[in-house]
This record gives structure tokens, sequence and C-alpha cells, in this order.
């Protein structure tokens, strides 16, 4: 019965502080279509938010494409290249920071360029120690509304204001992913890479989780999702879990074919 009244209590609590969090931004700026334009509606759908024309849509596409063509063109020539994904949080002086230095660092060794998104925290780690180690630091950094600032480990910044761009570009020029401790947004970037490896749009690629008693629980809830039937045995182990920043590149290491290994010690301007 204390486990039951314990799991309502987290239930309530986890619902309560979300609405109330979000409950101070007001109402929210959802766009639909004009009311003369649409069936059945009415004033108060008009009240909560109007459509952009297809013209003002068209002009939307062109910033959108303006933001892949600068991305393709500014990091096609990185060659072999790991993102590290983390949380923003995690400042220099936090054991995480530490060890998000050192996965840098040892992927620079290991002759990879190192992306991430470019921001602070354990983005600014991983950029840090490939730059110490004389590697290549890329960062896809995205524009927020509190000005997120790229961090100052980077040899190559490019800057997106569409989060599915910026995702884009973090997939597309990467051989294998690492997971640093993080929040929504890693989690969001991670299952990202893990979704199109599952469904075999890409790779497959390693994807590795450091950071065992971090993402203990989520090990807990993929096992609860495989008994669900939400899953297949073979989705439970997407990601490779380690303590050891050295044994996750070596991993990465023994996973690539023989023309990238080649490439890792080849020079790989960032223009």
């Amino acid at each position: 019965m204390k486990t039951r009244a314990s799991d309502s209590s987290k239930v309530r609590q986890w619902q309560q502080t979300w609405q109330a969090h979000w409950q101070k931004e007001g109402l929210p700026s959802y766009e639909l279509t004009p009311a003369d334009e649409a069936a059945g509606a009415d004033w108060e759908r008009d009240f909560l938010g109007t459509a952009r024309t297809p013209a003002k849509e068209t002009q939307r596409l062109d910033r959108i494409m303006k933001e892949f063509s600068s991305g393709f063109q500014r990091l096609y020539r990185l060659g072999p290249a790991v993102t590290v994904f983390g949380s923003a949080r995690f400042q220099e002086g936090s054991d995480y920071y530490r060890v998000g230095t050192e996965v840098g660092r040892e992927l620079a060794r290991a002759g990879f360029t190192v992306m991430t998104g470019g921001g602070p925290g354990m983005m600014e780690a991983a950029n840090r120690g490939a730059k110490e180690a004389g590697g290549v630091s890329v960062g896809c950094n995205i524009i927020l509304p509190h000005e997120q600032a790229a961090n100052p480990y980077l040899d190559e910044v490019v800057n997106f204001k569409y989060f599915f761009a910026r995702k884009v570009m973090l997939v597309k020029y990467s051989c294998a992913f690492i997971g640093l401790p993080g929040g929504f947004g890693t989690l969001d970037e991670l299952f990202e890479a893990a979704t199109l490896i599952q469904c075999r749009k890409i790779g497959p690629f390693p994807l590795i989780l450091i950071g065992k008693a971090f993402w203990k629980n989520l090990l807990e809830l993929m096992y609860d999702m495989l008994r669900e039937g939400a899953i297949s045995e073979e989705d439970t182990g997407f990601g490779y879990l380690t303590d050891s920043p050295a044994e996750a590149v070596q991993m990465i290491l023994s996973s690539q074919p023989a023309h990238v290994i080649e490439r890792l010690s080849a020079p790989r301007p960032v223009r």
C-alpha cells in the first residue's frame, strides 16, 4: 500500500508541477485557418490564433531551405565525425563536465571531428576536450529566445533557428553518437538517432550512453516498453552503456569500415 500511495503522489506532483509552470505562459499562439475559410469555424477559434497565408508559409520554406543549404555547404568536408549530445546545464566544475571533456579528448585523439549542439554545459565540455587535444571541434548552435551563445571552443559554428534542421546536420554528418547526461533536448536527439537506426534509415551506427547511474532508469523504461509489446527485443540494446570515454571511443573505432579508419589520420579542413 505504501508503494501505491507513493506512486500516486509522484504522479500528482508531476502533473501539478507541469501545469503550474505552463499556466504562467498564458494561451498558446496556435495557428488556425481563418473562420471564413474553415468549415464550422467560429470566433473562438479565430481568437486563439490565425494561420499564416500560403505566401508567408512560402517565405518560411525559403528560410528553412537556406538553413539546410548553409549547413550542407559548411559541413560536408568534415570527414569522420561523432556527434555528442548532452545537457547545457551541467557546468564546469561538475563531474559530468569533466567526463564530457574526456569524451571530446578521446574522440580527438582517435582522429574524429567532434560535433555538438554548440552550446554550453556538456556540449562545451566535449568541444573543449577536442580543442585541447588538437582535434577539430564543430558546433551546430540553436538560436533561442534567451539567446544561447555558442561556446568558445569551436573551430566552426553553424547557427540554426529550426531545431529540425539542426538535428538533420547532427545526424547526417556523424558515424556514431554519444549521449552524455541531459534533459529533454538530449532525449529528443538520442531517440531521433535511435529511431532512424531502428527503422534502417541510417547506419547502423554506434549509439553510446555514458553514465550508468544517470541512464539506469531509461533502461528500466525500455524493459517496461518491451514487456508491454511497444518495442522488440533487439530495440532494448539501442544504446551501449558505459562509464568509460575510452571504452566508448574504442567501440566506435571497432565498428567503422576500413575506408573510414583510413580517413581518420587524413587532414580534414573545416570551411
